[in-house]
């Protein structure tokens, strides 16, 4: 599975967001990509971060 550039980049700020992300089953990690993909702003992929931490 590909991330989308803007969830790679946003991820990178947060590391943690990325080993939380990598240990998530395959079906929320999927889940995850696609609210990704559905961000339409800056604000938008940095909540889907965000609820990664959660």
């Amino acid at each position: 599975m590909e991330l989308p550039l803007g969830l790679g980049l946003a991820m990178t700020q947060r590391p943690e967001a990325m080993e939380r992300f990598a240990a998530l089953p395959e079906g929320e990690r999927k889940a995850v990509v696609e609210q990704a993909r559905n961000a339409r702003t800056k604000q938008e992929m940095q909540a889907c971060v965000d609820r990664l931490m959660k």
